[in-house]
């Protein structure tokens, strides 16, 4: 019984935080900023307990199973929803639906945390469900606006065609192998024509998931229309999940088809990087430019994906780790702006610094980091994701990452120039100051600075 407390020991408190919020919906409610404080001292004894305690085993014969590492994972994605809910406390704080809000935001954290722990096909394809349905109604978040209707609705097609596609691939991979079992598949695995098919189905409804080129249209459009606590979720918690269970995936179950899967991740890696890149230097709008920016950080993850299970599983983990730091960054100043101004447009962004000092280096630090900038925490996520990569030798693919390195200095340098160089007549007035949100943009300017200076951090995840 002890077992299975720490074992499950962040999906049981998401669990209790689900029905609390439900018994506080259904009771008399709370006043908005008494319910959003309680839920983020909840959120940060998750993102705590998620951090200690973690250890080896299994559940439910063998459907859940963590270790040291899935627990490390599990708490980057607590930290990443902490980090929400204090950068976006001013449009929380107006919603009138606020318990309906975590309510889902919760119920897709635990379905990611599931996913991440599965033993099994089955629960791994429940999980995804879990986690993906709440997300789509929660882009649809802004009822009053019709962009956050046509977000949803891309969102639920997209999803369920995947979905589909996922299934199938299970099916299939079923048939050819005679298990489900994680454990159990790859000794099954012979790398027959059928099981060649399984693996593409499943590569391309995680491709929908992580917005791998060609499986990326949905992205931009779903990113701009939903509100920008939503697009953060998207970008960075719901990406991170699928990230992790996809390398596990790759490093376990396919692990006896790996010549075959490395080619196929060199290809997606090159077409992502390149098709993000350049999507990205033309976009106007800071949520769709963020979209484009999160997808050509897709591909140098593949990067370090395509080294194999010991030197790709800790540099794509630390990669992400510093990936939620940087990219809350960027939409944590967007937040603030699009909040008190309605400005998302990167013109608006001229002269910033003039007017909001603050929000302006805490963007263009976001910024340097998404770029692979030194001494920033991305430069380092970078590096090892490039290292891990050339393990292979294939060190063409190394140098067309690195050129694509150099086209994206490019598009995080305007948006940097438009703050800092670029005369405007008429700046962004001088924003009102929340605590709570500069509380955590201090937060993740930390972590971008201390995750690239403690080098350590790297060879724990190593170890683990």
């Amino acid at each position: 019984m002890n077992d299975f407390f720490q074992l499950m020991k962040s999906e049981l408190l998401i669990t209790v935080i689900i029905f609390l919020l439900l018994l506080l919906k259904l009771g008399r409610g709370m006043k908005q900023d008494a319910l959003l404080a309680m839920v983020q001292i909840l959120l940060l004894v998750n993102c705590v307990i998620a951090f200690v305690f973690n250890k080896d085993g299994s559940l439910f014969a063998g459907m859940f199973y963590t270790s040291p590492l899935i627990g490390f994972e599990k708490a980057i994605l607590a930290l990443g929803v902490y980090l929400i809910s204090l950068l976006c406390s001013e449009w929380l704080k107006k919603s009138q639906h606020l318990s309906e809000f975590f309510i889902l935001m919760f119920t897709a954290l635990l379905g990611m945390d599931l996913m991440v722990s599965s033993g099994n096909l089955l629960m791994f394809y429940l999980s995804l469900e879990l986690s993906t349905i709440p997300v789509a109604a929660l882009a649809n978040f802004d009822l009053e606006k019709k962009i956050s209707s046509e977000a949803a609705m891309k969102m639920i097609l997209s999803s369920a065609f995947s979905s589909g596609i996922l299934l199938f691939g299970i099916s299939l991979l079923y048939g050819a192998s005679g298990t489900i079992s994680f454990a159990e598949l790859p000794s099954k695995l012979t790398g027959s024509p059928l099981e060649i098919l399984a693996f593409v189905f499943l590569f391309s409804a995680f491709a929908f998931k992580l917005s791998i080129v060609p499986f990326h249209l949905w992205t931009a459009d779903v990113y701009e229309g939903s509100p920008i606590a939503v697009t953060s979720f998207l970008s960075v918690i719901s990406k991170g999940a699928f990230t992790f269970i996809f390398i596990s995936t790759l490093y376990h179950v396919f692990a006896p088809m790996e010549g075959r899967w490395y080619y196929l991740l060199l290809i997606a890696s090159l077409a992502t990087m390149i098709v993000g890149n350049l999507f990205a230097l033309r976009q106007q709008n800071i949520k769709r430019f963020l979209a484009f920016s999160s997808i050509a950080q897709v591909g140098f993850i593949l990067v370090g994906a395509s080294a194999g299970a010991f030197a790709g599983t800790a540099s794509v983990v630390y990669f992400i780790l510093v990936y939620i730091f940087s990219n809350l960054a960027a939409f944590g100043v967007a937040s603030t702006i699009s909040e008190q101004t309605g400005k998302e447009d990167i013109r608006d962004y001229r002269g910033l610094y003039q007017t909001n000092p603050f929000l302006s280096w805490i963007m263009a630090l976001a910024l340097f980091s998404l770029a692979g900038i030194p001494p920033t925490a991305g430069f380092f996520g970078k590096l090892f994701l490039l290292s891990a990569g050339a393990s292979k030798g294939n060190y063409w693919f190394i140098a067309i990452a690195a050129l694509n390195m150099i086209i994206s200095l490019y598009y995080y340098l305007r948006i940097i120039r438009a703050m800092f160089m670029d005369k405007n007549e008429t700046p962004l007035k001088a924003l009102a100051k929340n605590r709570i949100v500069n509380f955590a943009l201090v937060i993740c300017a930390g972590g971008i600075i201390l995750t690239g200076l403690l080098s350590w951090i790297y060879d724990y995840i190593r170890l683990l």
